[in-house]
């Protein structure tokens, strides 16, 4: 099962995040049908997306992290809810690239060297928070990383890290991200910095153990790691019927009548779980009669 752990060292200085989402990732996997380098860099996004939707206070807040580079996959585009469960997407699913040249599979090729990474945060007020940051080289922790610097002024170590297996399945997933509190020294700067480079790659650590407790202890192992929470998290997508129904009224009645005169109904596609919702013209004209009447 996947998990998300929230804690602070002893200190006070020091707080972070981790997540183990095989499960979720592989679920993205099934449903969009990704080649790995696309699977990795999804899976890199929603576990992104997890750790700082799951940050909000707000119980109708949500995170939105989207990644758009000059590479092959398009759009990157991860969505999560206030306890950190996620749905997303990539625009070209089925990009498939050479290896780098360390045998890695090359995420910021896919991505793209150049482009934006754009953070939504919708808090439930009129207008949501958006910060952009040029990408720095498409790999996405250090683009996140640089997102905090920038926009939030919050100095931090991100890691995100998708291991696929042969069968192209999803093997480890996860990922960290630790952040400085106000006061914290050069020394505590150091140890921090020393237990990132100690730690070593976080897709080899998940493969060793992709239990989130363990990759925190592991990382900050010069500090004492105090936990504050340890909960669940799961690719959860919120379409339904009811509210495809009003993304088409919102259409307007003209647009609704087009749709009816020219296909006799219609099909829509939820772009994060493929779910099919079909209308019949016999519905159409229903939604057109409410529209009319104003009864919604």
């Amino acid at each position: 099962m996947d998990q998300l752990v929230r804690a602070i060292t002893s200190d006070g200085m020091v707080q972070a995040v981790a997540v183990s989402t095989r499960d979720l990732t592989e679920r993205a996997r099934q449903i969009h049908t990704t080649l790995p380098v696309a699977t990795a860099a999804l899976g890199r996004a929603l576990a992104a997306a997890s750790m700082m939707g799951n940050a909000l206070k707000d119980q109708n807040g949500s995170v939105t992290l989207q990644i758009k580079g000059n590479g092959p996959l398009g759009t990157v585009l991860a969505v999560s809810d206030h306890l950190g469960n996620v749905r997303g997407y990539v625009r070209q699913p089925h990009v498939d690239l050479p290896l780098r040249s360390d045998g890695k599979l090359d995420v910021g090729g896919a991505v793209g060297h150049t482009g934006t990474l754009t953070v939504i945060k919708d808090l439930g007020l009129k207008e949501p928070y958006v910060g952009s940051v040029e990408l720095l080289g498409g790999e996405i922790a250090e683009d996140l990383a640089s997102y905090f610097v920038e926009s939030e002024q919050i100095p931090t170590a991100c890691a995100l890290g998708v291991l696929v297996d042969r069968d192209q399945s999803v093997k480890a997933a996860g990922g960290y991200i630790i952040q400085l509190l106000p006061g914290a020294t050069e020394d505590i700067i150091s140890r921090v910095e020393g237990g990132v480079l100690a730690a070593g790659p976080v897709t080899a650590l998940l493969a060793e153990n992709d239990d989130p407790k363990a990759l925190l202890e592991r990382v900050l192992s010069d500090f004492t790691v105090e936990i504050l929470e340890t909960s669940p998290i799961e690719y959860r997508c919120y379409c339904s019927r009811d509210r495809v129904e009003r993304a088409l009224i919102s259409l307007g009645k003209d647009e609704l009548r087009s749709l009816l005169e020219e296909q006799g109904g219609c099909e829509l596609t939820c772009q994060f779980c493929d779910r099919i919702h079909r209308f019949s013209g016999k519905e159409l004209e229903n939604l057109l009669q409410k529209i009319e009447e104003k009864k919604i």
